[in-house]
């Protein structure tokens, strides 16, 4: 069964946090497309107004522009909610090693702010954001939860963190949590822009443009690409997933491992470019290996991927050539 076919109680409430970046944007949309009300709080540090604006005359829909690092920011976005899906975090490796202070304070002490927040607000399930980045340096492939290495990056150790502290509020507090930890989204809106941009699509804008594009590395490392709407199937069956799902972390991802190199292949072809890449170094703290078990939250979640990296790629060339 996708997300699609979920059935909420009529006036169920969703707060998105970050729901003007990429993730939350689309979770936002589907929520409002399945019916539901739907809040949006977004500091516009990385999320995009644009993003979001989409929405901005369905009654259903309302925005906060708000930081979760303001407790009662996030008490007032709690408010009346039924489902907290918290997206809102700062990515990327490279920045949290260069970043580690504002790491700290944004994605522990926000994420913090917002399960407690959410707990006084007598939320029924605050589902949030986790990262297959919490794997550091365990070899073994698939990744599976339970069986994690030493972290690799502050951003990581955020990520950890977060978990850490779900348990302890799943344990002590009566707040049902569910942890999604991501592999390498990909999908429509995903900016392409910036040092930090994620690698596809900052591939597809340059191949677009004529430009060649930097592999970080020998282009043979793999990861688990996973279409956006995989992610939004995994958000909302966490939110009606039975109590023993609360206090776990679940990979979400497609089960599949791709190499970097194949995948900037294919998207030369789809593009019909005839372009080479340039190889440049490795990035500080990058797993080189990623590929999930997804077993767990096929079991507890009924999570069930519909889209094979291929499909959603296909998707994803589209949208960008009809975007960029």
């Amino acid at each position: 069964m996708g997300y699609k076919d979920l059935l909420f109680p009529k006036d169920s409430f969703f707060l998105v946090t970050g729901g003007a970046g990429f993730i939350g944007s689309n979770l936002c949309e589907a929520i409002l497309r399945l019916g539901y009300r739907v809040r949006c709080l977004d500091d516009l540090s990385t999320g995009k107004q644009k993003n979001v604006d989409l929405f901005i005359d369905d009654p259903n829909y309302e925005f906060i522009k708000g930081d979760i690092k303001d407790f009662d920011t996030c008490l007032k976005a709690c408010d009346g909610v039924d489902y907290v899906l918290n997206q809102a975090a700062w990515g990327s490796v490279p920045r949290s090693i260069e970043m580690p202070l504002f790491y700290c304070a944004n994605n522990i002490q926000g994420t913090l702010n917002m399960m407690e927040a959410a707990r006084q607000n007598g939320v029924k399930r605050f589902v949030y954001a986790s990262s297959s980045s919490v794997y550091g340096d365990e070899p073994n492939l698939p990744k599976t939860e339970g069986r994690e290495g030493n972290l690799l990056s502050p951003y990581a150790l955020t990520k950890m963190c977060d978990e850490e502290w779900a348990k302890q509020y799943s344990k002590h507090y009566g707040l049902e949590t569910v942890g999604l930890r991501y592999f390498n989204v990909f999908g429509r809106r995903q900016d392409p822009n910036g040092a930090y941009a994620a690698v596809i699509p900052k591939f597809i804008m340059q191949l677009m443009k004529g430009e060649r594009p930097t592999i970080n590395g020998d282009g043979k490392q793999s990861r688990d690409f996973t279409y956006i709407e995989n992610v939004i199937e995994a958000n909302l069956k966490s939110c009606v997933a039975p109590s023993e799902a609360s206090g776990e972390a679940f990979n979400i991802a497609y089960g599949g491992r791709e190499y970097l190199l194949d995948i900037y292949h294919s998207l030369t072809r789809a593009l019909g470019v005839d372009i080479e890449p340039i190889f440049g170094p490795d990035r500080k703290g990058d797993i080189k290996h990623s590929n999930a078990d997804i077993s767990k939250a096929r079991r507890l979640l009924g999570y069930d991927p519909e889209y094979s990296f291929d499909r959603g790629l296909g998707e994803a060339i589209e949208w960008y050539k009809d975007n960029l």
